[in-house]
C-alpha cells in the first residue's frame, strides 16, 4: 500500500510540476513581450551601434527571448538599420557610428546599403570607427568607409578575392536510388545541375565566373575609393593574398592600427570629450529605430514597402519565405487604402514556385494602375524575383545584386529504385486513362509523358518572356536575347535594360516619392511579421517531429534532408539556376 501511495504521490507530483512548468514557460514569454514593447531611451553624448556578428535580414521580428540570451550574435534587421543611421545622421544626441565586425552573413548588396547610409552619415561631421578581432572580405567592405580601422593586433583578415561554391547532390542521389527527371528551357537554366551532374557546366562556370569578376570589379573599386589607394593595388592585394593578418593589413595601408577592444574605446571616449574610463552610451541600430518609430511624428500619408524576402511559395509562408497567398492579400488591402500614395516591392529573394510568382505578379500589376510601384532589388532578385519586378514603373538595382535569370523549368523525381530496392516498398496501379498516374513518383516517366510536361514548361518560358517584353516595353526576341536562364550582375543587367537604374533602397523611396508627388510621407513595412510567440506556435510541431526524427531514426536523418529540399522541387519552378555561398 505505501508502494502504491509513494507511486501517485510522484505522479501528482510530476503532473502539478509539468502545469506549474507550463504556465511559467508562457508567463515568462508574456513578460518578455511586454519588456520588448518598452521604448529603448537614447541618451545624449551616445554612439550608434552597427554590430555585424549574426545574420543580416531585410526585417527581423520583435524577439522578447533575445533579451535572455547572449546578444552578441542576434540578427540584424537592413532597413530598420539604414533608416536607424539615416536618423541618427542629424540626432544631436548621437556623436559618432561605431562598426563592430566578426562573423555575420549578408549578401554584398545588402553590404552596400549599410555603406552608402554610412557615407551619408559621415557627412554630417560625426565620427565613424570600425573595429574587429577578425574580419571577413564583406566585413571589410563595410568597416572600409570609416575614419579609422582599428584590427585586434593577434586578428586575421580575409581578403584574398571572391568564389562560388555550388554543391551538386546526383552521388547521393544515385546512392539513395533517387532518379530526377528533369525539364527546362535554356542552356543557362542551371538550377538542375546539382541533381544531374557533379560539376560545372562550360555554361554555368561561364555566367558564374563574368558575375564574380563584375561583382569583384566594384567591391575593389569601392574599397580603393575609400581607401584613397590605387585600384590596381588592391586588386593585386587582393589576388596574390597579401594580407592575411592585421599587421599586413597595416603595411598595405588597409587599416589604421593595431588596437585592443580597452584602446579603441578610449579611442571613442576621446572623441566624445570625456573621461576615457568613462562608460559609453551605446545604442544598437534596431533598438535607435525602435525609438525613433516609437517617437516620430509621422505624415499621414504612406510609401508602403512590400519586402519579399525568401523563397516564394505558394501559402502563406513565414517571416522569411514569400508566401503567394499572404503577399498577394497584402498587395491587394496596400492598393484599396487610400493612405497609401506609392508602393516599393523589396526584393531579395531567389525566386521559387511559377504559379506563386505569377500570382503576386498579377497583383503587382493591378497596383500599378492606380499608383507608381518601384522595385527595389536586394542581394538577390534572380528567376521568380525578377518576375515580381517585371511589371514595376521602374526597377532599381544594386551593382551587386544577382539578378535575371529569366528561365523556368521543371522537375520530378523517381522514388521507386529507393522504395523498391532499399526499403523492400514496391507498388501497382490500375487507370482509367493512359495518363492517369503521370504524376507518379514510382517509375520513370515515359517519353509521351515526358514530351507533355517538356510542352507546359516551354509554355511557362513564353509566359515569362512575353510579361518581361511587356514590363520592359520591349520586344519578346529582345528579352529571349538576355534569358535563357542567364544570370547577371545589376551591372550587367542594367547594360542588357533589364533594369532602369542603379541604386539603393533610398533611391527607390525617393523615386516613389517624386512619382507620387510627395514632399511628406512616411514609410511602413509590409506584410506584417508574425511575433515570435506566433512563429514558435507555427513551428512546434516541426520541431517535435524534427527532434523525433532525428532521435529515434537517426540512420534516416541524411536521407531525410535531401528529401525535404527534392520536395521543394516539384513542379514548375522559376527560381535561381544554383545555391552557392560566396567566400
Amino acid at each position: 500500500m505505501d508502494f502504491i501511495k509513494n507511486v501517485l504521490a510522484v505522479l501528482v507530483g510530476l503532473i502539478f510540476f509539468a502545469v506549474a512548468s507550463f504556465f511559467g514557460f508562457f508567463m515568462l514569454i508574456g513578460f518578455l513581450i511586454a519588456t520588448s514593447e518598452t521604448q529603448v531611451a537614447v541618451e545624449d553624448n551616445s554612439v550608434l551601434l552597427l554590430n555585424l556578428k549574426g545574420e543580416i535580414h531585410e526585417q527581423i521580428p520583435d524577439d522578447p527571448f533575445t533579451q535572455i540570451f547572449d546578444d552578441d550574435v542576434l540578427p540584424l534587421g537592413l532597413l530598420s538599420s539604414v533608416k536607424a543611421i539615416n536618423e541618427a545622421k542629424d540626432d544631436d544626441r548621437i556623436q559618432g557610428l561605431f562598426i563592430s565586425t566578426g562573423m555575420f552573413s549578408g549578401g554584398f548588396a545588402t553590404l552596400r546599403e549599410l555603406r552608402e547610409a554610412i557615407i551619408d552619415f559621415k557627412s554630417s561631421g560625426k565620427f565613424v570607427y570600425a573595429y574587429g578581432e577578425f574580419m571577413s572580405e564583406g566585413g571589410y567592405y563595410l568597416a572600409s568607409v570609416a575614419d579609422e580601422i582599428y584590427l585586434h593586433p593577434e586578428s586575421s583578415i580575409e581578403f584574398n578575392g571572391l568564389s562560388a561554391n555550388v554543391s551538386f547532390f546526383k552521388g547521393a542521389l544515385d546512392k539513395l536510388g533517387i532518379e530526377p527527371q528533369i525539364f527546362r528551357v535554356g542552356e543557362f537554366k542551371s538550377a538542375i545541375e546539382p541533381f544531374i551532374r557533379k560539376d560545372l557546366s562550360a555554361e554555368n562556370r561561364l555566367q558564374l565566373e563574368e558575375w564574380l569578376t563584375s561583382l569583384n570589379d566594384e567591391l575593389i573599386g569601392d574599397i580603393a575609393t575609400a581607401r584613397n589607394l590605387d585600384k590596381n593595388k588592391v586588386m593585386e592585394i587582393a589576388n596574390s593574398m597579401l594580407v592575411t593578418n592585421a599587421k599586413k593589413a597595416k603595411e598595405h595601408d588597409l587599416i589604421s592600427d593595431l588596437y585592443y577592444s580597452d584602446q579603441v574605446l578610449e579611442k571613442i571616449n576621446k572623441s566624445l570629450g570625456v573621461e576615457i574610463d568613462d562608460p559609453i552610451n551605446f545604442i544598437a541600430t534596431d533598438d535607435y529605430y525602435r525609438n525613433w518609430k516609437l517617437t516620430a511624428d509621422l505624415p499621414r500619408d504612406r510609401i508602403a514597402v512590400v519586402v519579399a524576402e525568401g523563397e516564394i511559395m505558394g501559402g502563406k509562408g513565414n517571416n522569411y519565405q514569400v508566401g503567394s497567398k499572404k503577399f498577394a492579400s497584402t498587395i491587394r488591402k496596400l492598393r484599396k487604402n487610400d493612405r497609401v500614395k506609392a508602393m516599393v516591392i523589396r526584393i531579395n529573394s531567389p525566386g521559387g514556385g511559377m504559379l506563386a510568382s505569377d500570382a503576386i505578379w498579377r497583383e503587382i500589376s493591378l497596383a500599378t494602375e492606380q499608383m507608381p510601384v518601384i522595385a527595389s532589388m536586394s542581394d538577390y532578385a534572380t528567376s521568380g524575383g525578377y518576375y515580381l519586378a517585371m511589371p514595376c514603373d521602374t526597377i532599381v538595382s544594386h551593382p551587386t545584386t544577382l539578378t535575371g535569370s529569366i528561365g523556368v523549368f521543371g522537375m520530378w523525381f523517381n522514388f521507386g529504385p529507393l522504395l523498391n530496392d532499399k526499403i523492400g516498398i514496391t507498388h501497382d496501379v490500375v487507370r482509367t486513362g493512359e495518363y492517369s498516374d503521370i504524376f507518379t513518383v514510382t517509375r520513370s516517366l515515359s517519353e509521351q509523358e515526358r514530351e507533355i510536361i517538356q510542352n507546359e514548361v516551354e509554355k511557362s518560358y513564353a509566359t515569362f518572356i512575353a510579361k518581361a517584353a511587356k514590363g520592359r516595353n520591349v520586344s519578346q526576341q529582345a528579352i529571349a536575347d538576355v534569358a535563357s536562364g542567364r544570370i547577371w550582375s545589376g551591372t550587367m543587367a542594367f547594360d542588357n535594360g533589364l533594369v532602369d537604374v542603379l541604386g539603393s533602397f533610398n533611391d527607390a523611396i525617393e523615386i516613389a516619392a517624386n512619382s507620387a508627388d510627395l514632399d511628406e510621407y512616411q514609410v511602413a513595412y509590409y506584410p506584417e511579421q508574425k511575433s515570435f510567440l506566433e512563429e514558435f506556435i507555427a513551428d512546434f510541431g516541426g520541431q517535435i517531429q524534427s527532434r523525433i526524427f532525428g532521435n529515434q531514426f537517426e540512420l534516416f536523418t541524411p536521407y531525410n534532408e535531401i528529401l525535404k529540399k527534392i520536395q521543394s522541387y516539384q513542379g514548375i519552378q522559376a527560381r535561381t539556376p544554383f545555391e552557392f555561398d560566396i567566400n
